[in-house]
């Protein structure tokens, strides 16, 4: 449930958005890039959104039944036009992001009444961000689902902080606090857990989301690779897997889509995170977000060529 919009990138890298000459168009929005990354795996997966009354609309409704996503629940609002993403690619760590969503975009406006909560109530996994709570209505609509899912089944909230999206950013934290208490798994990086908890060093900030109410606590590291800890206080430490960067800006939707396949395999968390964290680092060596979420061979296949490299490094 939540951001949908369009992801207009360079075909060049390394310049500018002033000297760029060609881009490519592709499917976009974190939550929705999610839902594609599990629908790779084979997963029966569906988005809760709202496009403009526009072709690019249109644009979202095709490319998620292209992917095999579920568009049935993606209504349409009257407030603006489907929103735009431009970024700038500057390999292997600089990817600046330009949102065209204002004044308010339509994945926005989504009102609790709106939503089809017996659908959330009977997903295996439901899967929300930070985003969804910056603004009304659709603020009220996520804390309504969360709460009327009542921790049913695997409820993932992915952090996802985008200071950019609240007109009060230090209101951000009692919300998350609140989507927190009915949250079973929760995902984010540094930055994102402290806005969440302040808590900042990994270790405590897992046991401080776990404190929170959450089951299971991912804490992403960039380049130190990824943390997870368990109510029972089990953590799990999953190395970087190296990749030659093209784009970071799908690699933790891809992360969580492979999450979620983890997570409804009933894989241990190490196995889990271990897939996850693969199928992120292939995500980063290529262009597009949602275009290039990988199959289950190809994660399968990265990780026997990591630890393949590993074993030669020993």
């Amino acid at each position: 449930m939540g951001r949908v919009g369009v992801d207009v990138y360079p075909l060049q890298t390394g310049v500018g958005l002033a000297e760029v000459t060609s881009f490519g168009k592709y499917l976009g929005g974190s939550p929705t890039n999610v839902a594609v990354a599990a629908a790779r795996y084979g997963r029966s997966a569906a988005v809760i959104t709202k496009t403009g009354r526009d072709p690019f609309g249109e644009f979202v409704r095709t490319a998620l039944e292209g992917y095999g996503v579920d568009a049935g629940f993606v209504g349409v609002s009257e407030i603006a036009p489907t929103p735009v993403t431009f970024c700038e690619i500057f390999p292997p760590d600089d990817f600046p992001l330009y949102f065209y969503r204002l004044p308010k975009a339509p994945d926005l406006d989504i009102h609790a009444g709106e939503v089809d909560l017996a659908a959330v109530r009977d997903a295996a996994v439901f899967w929300v961000t930070g985003t969804g709570l910056s603004e009304e209505p659709s603020r009220s609509a996520t804390l309504a689902a969360l709460s009327h899912r009542a921790r049913t089944g695997t409820t993932v909230f992915d952090l996802d902080w985008r200071p950019m999206f609240w007109a009060k950013p230090g209101q951000a934290r009692a919300y998350y606090a609140e989507a927190l208490r009915h949250t079973t798994v929760a995902v984010g990086n540094l930055d994102e857990c402290e806005v969440a908890t302040g808590e900042r060093e990994p270790y405590e900030a897992a046991k401080a989301l776990l404190a929170a109410g959450v089951e299971l606590a991912v804490v992403k590291q960039g380049p130190k690779g990824v943390l997870a800890m368990d109510r029972d206080g089990a953590a799990v430490e999953i190395p970087p897997v190296p990749v030659d960067v093209v784009n970071g800006l799908g690699a933790g939707d891809a992360f969580g889509g492979a999450l979620c396949h983890g997570l409804l395999s009933g894989w241990d968390t190490r196995r889990t995170v271990a897939f996850a964290n693969a199928a992120g680092a292939i995500v980063a060596g290529r262009l597009a977000c949602s275009e290039a979420m990988p199959t289950e061979a190809e994660v399968e296949n990265k990780l026997r060529q990591a630890a393949s490299s590993d074993e030669r490094k020993a």
